[in-house]
């Protein structure tokens, strides 16, 4: 199975102020590309896996041969990670709402304290990472999951419905070294609605 570049769901300007044209056109163009590009290098040494979906790799990464299992658990992790990014958000947003919110707040009692501990994950994470919104089918129930570099909570046994990349190149071109700025300006794009209907996928 070769994998490919998604297109984004909106123009390059479409998330600005939050994220320009400039940081998008690279980011997508050019780190996301080089992910994709570099899983199918690998994969292509190892065609008992032609089949699999990026999401059966991710999943049962402990089969995946050794030769392969770091590049797929990097560069396919980076692929899904960022696959998931761009359609978690939207120009301006989406209000929260629907079975997501009642999720949130089953979890967290309401949304500014699970908003609070999402910042503080995502802010406290060092390096380069991911902070998620997981559901986590063992415990019935949404949770925050901060992992590093580009590993997939599929890996772990959770299924990310949202997402903020911590890494720098997402946000340094607007916010320089300023995280927890950028954490904040990014609740602005999200798109509530795409997350919803993550939950409701990933419950079925």
């Amino acid at each position: 199975m070769k994998h490919e570049l998604p297109p984004l769901p909106y123009a390059l300007d479409a998330l600005q102020p939050v994220i320009s044209g400039e940081a998008l056109g690279f980011h997508h163009g050019k780190h996301h590309k080089t992910y994709v590009d570099k899983l199918n290098e690998a994969l292509s040494k190892v065609p008992q896996y032609d089949d699999w979906s990026l999401e059966r790799l991710l999943t049962d990464l402990d089969a995946v041969d050794p030769s392969v299992r770091t590049a797929v658990r990097n560069h396919g992790g980076g692929h899904h990670n960022h696959s998931l990014f761009w359609r978690t958000m939207c120009p301006g947003g989406a209000p929260l709402g629907g079975e997501i919110r009642k999720a949130i707040e089953s979890s967290y009692g309401d949304f500014g304290t699970f908003q609070s501990a999402f910042e503080k994950d995502a802010a406290g994470l060092f390096g380069s990472g991911w902070t998620f919104l997981v559901w986590n089918p063992a415990h019935g129930k949404v949770e925050i999951e901060s992992l590093p570099n580009q590993d997939s909570p599929l890996s772990k046994g959770t299924t990310p419905l949202m997402l903020c990349d911590l890494w720098e190149h997402a946000y340094y071109l607007q916010f320089r070294n300023l995280r927890p700025d950028w954490i904040k300006a990014w609740w602005g794009i999200v798109d509530w609605r795409a997350v919803d209907a993550n939950l409701s996928a990933a419950r079925t």
